[in-house]
């Protein structure tokens, strides 16, 4: 008797140590297929099966992979600690290689990657969130999106899909976002860097007003025809526009924030960050689009000297990019009241 009582005890421990054991974190690879080209992404989530939130991660523009590492900048990162500081607030994530980096490469459109554009990528972001809304583990009430940079394009994009079976999305983390049309952005850089350059004697007025009129020309010719000037550009400006990206860029182009914004639906729970730093996000750049997300449950945060990859560092330089620094402090604060109210 003594025998068969300390048996089921026993058993009765083990069968309560199963149920209590500690949920772990797992980094799954997946794939899920957007109009013929397969993406090849990181599900992290809980090793339970319960249903909890779940949050899409949308890198910056240019060859950044699912991690936020770019071809340019080196193994920056900032997307998988995103991931990681998500998980610490119980939330699930999917980030993912889009077209042209990573273990997705370019596919189908090896042989054509001229055709890679803006609609490409928001092609690949809609069948992210749709494979995300799928899992059994992810509540279908709670699904976020947080897109970096030109990434917050498409983050809105998905916010205002109204097509069939598009997921409702529940909240949108706007951070460091494009605040106008990619070309007006560029030209806004460019004759503030010529009116600098006349400044500190580098270039005459005659000079800057040359470069100014060449970008300004090349710009219309790629509104008007998609095509890009024969000659090189000044001051490297080639680099930013040329035959071999043009399609993306007027097709990225063509998105207007502002316009996108006013659509996302009333009540949408918004984080949008900007920074003092951030050439391409600054916060005295932000007002019209501060102003058409008016409508949504919005929060805005404007961060001190923090780069655009979301790092401590005032200077913004791309060559500290890669840096294992931590994600800022403010903006982790500002995730802790975000995730939470």
């Amino acid at each position: 008797m003594v025998k068969t009582v300390a048996a089921v005890v026993l058993l009765l421990a083990a069968l309560l140590g199963c149920g209590h054991q500690k949920a772990t974190w797992v980094e799954e690879d997946v794939t899920f297929v957007a109009d013929g080209l397969t993406i090849h992404g990181t599900y992290r989530h809980l090793s339970t099966e319960t249903a909890g939130p779940a949050a899409l991660l949308i890198s910056e523009s240019g060859m950044t992979d699912r991690n936020g590492d770019n071809a340019v900048a080196g193994p920056v990162g900032n997307m998988r600690q995103l991931a990681e500081y998500l998980s610490g607030h119980g939330v699930a994530s999917l980030r993912y290689d889009k077209v042209g980096t990573g273990a997705t490469g370019l596919g189908p459109f090896a042989d054509r990657p001229a055709d890679v554009g803006s609609a490409v990528l928001t092609s690949g972001a809609r069948a992210a969130v749709r494979f995300l809304a799928g899992q059994s583990r992810t509540d279908a009430g709670r699904i976020s999106v947080y897109g970096l940079g030109e990434g917050t394009t498409h983050a809105m994009a998905l916010a205002t899909d109204s097509t069939a079976g598009a997921p409702k999305i529940h909240a949108l983390g706007l951070l460091q976002p494009l605040p106008g049309r990619y070309l007006d952005l560029i030209t806004a850089r460019v004759e503030r860097d010529t009116a600098a350059a006349v400044k500190a004697g580098s270039k005459t007025p005659a000079q800057a007003d040359g470069v100014i009129g060449a970008w300004a020309a090349a710009v219309a010719q790629a509104r008007t025809t998609g095509t890009v000037p024969k000659a090189q550009l000044p001051d490297g400006l080639s680099a930013i526009l040329n035959a071999g990206n043009v399609k993306v860029v007027v097709e990225a182009d063509r998105i207007d924030p502002v316009a996108e914004a006013a659509h996302v639906p009333a009540g949408t729970r918004v984080l949008l960050t900007c920074s003092d730093s951030d050439a391409q996000a600054s916060c005295a750049d932000i007002g019209a689009l501060r102003d058409a997300l008016a409508h949504t449950a919005l929060t805005v945060v404007e961060l001190k000297g923090v780069s655009h990859v979301l790092r401590d560092d005032p200077t913004d330089n791309v060559a500290n990019y890669s840096r294992k620094d931590p994600l800022s402090p403010q903006l982790i604060s500002a995730l802790d009241t975000f995730l939470t109210e």
